[in-house]
């Protein structure tokens, strides 16, 4: 990209920033009114997981053993085995992938229709047709590629071989569909709409949820760095594999010429990596399986090498995030990743930080004796008092006394390294419910008091959110926050 001369200097750490969530990789919870409200049966995206009890013989079809046998119905509550994830072929054809990440498919050989969970990979046999009804949607008919009904038969026999019409309930090809657990970020989303329609939905969404106007709302509100989170499908715009669509990446130039402008650093985040390193929505997954190995560590790095060659020496850079997140990886892996895309930010810059994310649920020291042999690198640990029970019973001092005791304590234990330190992701929310203003005041002012030991900074998530207290936006012009 084109460096244009500036006469604002950017700033070096510490950062104050925020991030730039939902802007470059979807994350449909954050948005309103929402991105997907275009798509046809938006309630049946990739990965969502649904449910099937027949109306007649109230009992769930099942995948025995998890998959690699035949598909029964003689199951009357529904868990692991008698849940099925969707992969979306288009509006009303699906795969159904089971326990074992096998696909559901039909066998045909002698005649017998029979529906099985045999396959590695989905094929027009394993693709099946879901008929709503009109007036409850969540009753539903199977269509097989045979063009006939799935249909139970008895409690151990379900097959395709039904050719009525009846919506009766105790008629055998007849399900009560239960949809549960849904995914909604950018697969989900391009996906979702195709490619007729994704493109432009997405041009829209760039060209409108951050502009300049936003930069200069943060420069003159105290912040002085943005984390803006990008996919791995980045590295190949404009033509990146379907579902996704091209276009992130002039987008994120952008956001360098912007944050030029007003005199603001660019952290650059691989929020999501091909196979998925955490299994959430915000990992680019299609399914919620977690895929990420050794086996993508290549392409993985690839992208870091693509996003350093581009931004590695602009002096609006503010470092490169080698992975968002990781979470239920191998840590052996996972370090032999951070070395590689070390090593590959090192042939464009010898001085861009390099941020490494802890992995989630670790002890936020277990990568200290690792990074010891690297030069400007930064740990990066997010910090939420949420999506934990011990929270949820938590009144407004006892968080206040938990950011200020033990995440104090963990910060300081973080920072015993050479590596610096970043609060890569916090928020003004929380468990707590009914809390007053000045609680919320208290328990931003406490975290900004203790985040601001960190030698690299800190970054708000995010900076827009349907949810008032998620934005970092909202909370400055709400007198909630003052940086």
């Amino acid at each position: 990209m084109q460096v244009q001369n500036s006469n604002l200097l950017a700033p070096n750490p510490p950062y104050k920033a925020v991030n730039l969530g939902n802007w470059l990789v979807v994350e449909g919870w954050m948005e309103q009114p929402s991105l997907f409200d275009g798509i046809v049966n938006k309630d049946l995206l990739d990965g969502n997981q649904v449910q099937l009890m027949s109306t007649k013989f109230h009992t769930f079809l099942a995948a025995e053993d998890g998959g690699g046998a035949a598909i029964v119905a003689n199951r009357t509550s529904a868990s692991g085995w008698e849940t099925f994830k969707l992969w979306r072929v288009n509006d009303s054809s699906f795969n159904f992938r089971v326990f074992n990440k096998k696909f559901v498919g039909l066998n045909n050989q002698g005649g017998g229709n029979t529906i099985v969970a045999f396959s590695d990979s989905p094929s027009n046999q394993d693709t099946f047709q879901i008929i709503r009804n009109n007036d409850d949607p969540f009753k539903i008919r199977i269509k097989a590629s045979n063009g006939l009904f799935l249909q139970v038969e008895s409690q151990t026999s379900v097959r395709a071989s039904y050719q009525g019409t009846s919506w009766d309930e105790n008629d055998p090809s007849v399900f009560r569909m239960n949809v549960i657990n849904k995914l909604d970020g950018e697969y989900q989303l391009t996906n979702g709409y195709g490619l007729a329609k994704a493109p432009q939905v997405l041009r829209d969404h760039w060209n409108s949820y951050i502009t300049e106007d936003d930069f200069i709302f943060m420069s003159q509100n105290g912040l002085n760095a943005v984390r803006i989170p990008v996919g791995w499908w980045i590295a190949q715009d404009p033509n990146p594999p379907k579902p996704f669509v091209g276009g992130s990446l002039a987008a994120l130039d952008n956001a360098f010429t912007w944050a030029q402008n007003h005199g603001m650093k660019v952290i650059v985040d691989l929020h999501a990596v091909e196979g998925s390193q955490n299994g959430n929505s915000h990992s680019g997954t299609r399914d919620g399986y977690i895929e990420w190995g050794d086996s993508y560590i290549p392409q993985t790095v690839s992208v870091i090498d693509f996003l350093a060659k581009r931004y590695g020496n602009h002096p609006n850079l503010g470092g490169i995030e080698l992975m968002n997140e990781p979470q239920g990886v191998n840590l052996d892996s996972l370090k032999k990743y951070y070395k590689a895309g070390y090593d590959a930010v090192r042939k464009y810059s010898q001085n861009a930080y390099v941020i490494m994310s802890n992995p989630l649920g670790e002890d936020s020291k277990i990568l200290l004796s690792f990074v010891s042999g690297f030069n400007n690198v930064v740990l990066d640990v997010h910090y939420y008092n949420l999506f934990w029970d011990g929270f949820n019973n938590m009144n407004v001092q006892q968080n206040i006394d938990f950011i200020r005791n033990d995440r104090s304590s963990d910060l300081r234990g973080v920072s015993s390294t050479n590596a610096l330190t970043f609060v890569g992701e916090w928020t003004g929310e929380w468990s707590l419910r009914d809390a007053s203003k000045r609680d919320y005041q208290r328990y931003a002012l406490s975290q900004l008091d203790v985040y601001s030991d960190a030698t690299f900074g800190w970054a708000y998530w995010s900076y827009k959110c349907q949810f008032g207290n998620w934005s970092l936006k909202w909370m400055i012009e709400n007198g909630y926050i003052k940086l």
